[in-house]
C-alpha cells in the first residue's frame, strides 16, 4: 500500500525524513513525498497557489499513482488531505491530519498567519522569514522549534517563492471560508481517519476544538502530550509508531 506524506507552510519535505527512518522498513518502502508549488517544488507561472489550487493539484498527483493510499497531512497539507477525503474518497484507504480543527466555525488563526494574511504586513514579515543566507535561515528555523538537520535542510527550499506561495495560500483561506467548507467534514468518514493532537501546538485550535472536528469526521483522536507543532520531529519514534499502529489497525 502506497503511503504519501504531504508537508505545510514554511518547510519542505525534509520535515518527514526523521519519522519515515523509524517506520517499519516494510512501510518506508512505500513511502511517497510530494511537495507542494512552491514549498520545495517548483511553483509553475500559471499556478494560483490558492487553497483549492493545491487540493486541486493533490488529486491530480494521487491520481497519477496506485490507488488507494494511506494519505498524511501536516499543517496546511493537513488540510489538502482532508480536502481529498472529502471530495475523492476513492483515492484514499485512509487519511491522518493535525489540522482538522481550522474547519470549526469557533476556530481563529495565529498571529503569524493574520500578519500573513495582512496587504503590506505580510509582505514585509515574509522579506524578514527569507533574508539572509541559509545559515540565517536555519536560525530562524530552529527559533521556530524546527530542530537541525531538519531546520537547515528546510533553510535551503526558502526563498521568494515560498514567500508568493504563502501570501497567496493564507490570502485564499479567510476564517469564513474554511467554516463554510466544514459543513461538508461528515463527508471524510467515508474513509478512516486519524487526528494527531498535539496538545501544545499553538496554532491548530483547542484541544477540546481538535477532538469536536475529529468526531464530526468519524476520525480517531490521539492525543500527543508534551508535543507541538513540529511533532514529527520533536518524537519520531513516538509519532510513527502512532501511524504504524493506525494503518496495521485498517
Amino acid at each position: 500500500m502506497t503511503i504519501v506524506f504531504v508537508h505545510g507552510v514554511p518547510v519542505t519535505s525534509a520535515v518527514w525524513t526523521p519519522l519515515i527512518s523509524e517506520l517499519p522498513k516494510s512501510q518506508q518502502q512505500d513511502v511517497v513525498r510530494l511537495s507542494p508549488p512552491g514549498f520545495g517544488a517548483a511553483l509553475p507561472a500559471d499556478f494560483g497557489a490558492t487553497f483549492l489550487d493545491y487540493r486541486d493539484w493533490l488529486i491530480d498527483e494521487l491520481s497519477q499513482l496506485r490507488t488507494p493510499v494511506d494519505l498524511v497531512g501536516h499543517d496546511f497539507g493537513g488540510g489538502y488531505v482532508l480536502e481529498v477525503a472529502m471530495a475523492r474518497p476513492d483515492l484514499v484507504r485512509s487519511w491522518i491530519s493535525d489540522t482538522i480543527g481550522g474547519y470549526e466555525p469557533d476556530f481563529t488563526w495565529h498571529e503569524i498567519a493574520k500578519t500573513w494574511q495582512t496587504p503590506g504586513g505580510g509582505e514585509r514579515h515574509i522579506e524578514e522569514t527569507f533574508s539572509g543566507d541559509a545559515a540565517e535561515r536555519t536560525a530562524r528555523m530552529i527559533a521556530w522549534g524546527i530542530p537541525e538537520p531538519a531546520a537547515g535542510q528546510v533553510a535551503l527550499g526558502q526563498g521568494p517563492e515560498m514567500g508568493r506561495a504563502i501570501l497567496s495560500l493564507y490570502r485564499s483561506v479567510p476564517e469564513n471560508m474554511l467554516a463554510e467548507r466544514g459543513r461538508n467534514l461528515p463527508a471524510a468518514a467515508a474513509r478512516p481517519g486519524l487526528v494527531p493532537v498535539a496538545t501544545d501546538d499553538l496554532t491548530a485550535g483547542s484541544v477540546a476544538l481538535r477532538h469536536r472536528a475529529a468526531q464530526r469526521a468519524g476520525a480517531r483522536a490521539v492525543d500527543l502530550d508534551a508535543l507541538g507543532h513540529w511533532w514529527m520531529l520533536q518524537d519520531p519514534a513516538r509519532t510513527a509508531r502512532m501511524l504504524s499502529d493506525f494503518w496495521n489497525s485498517l
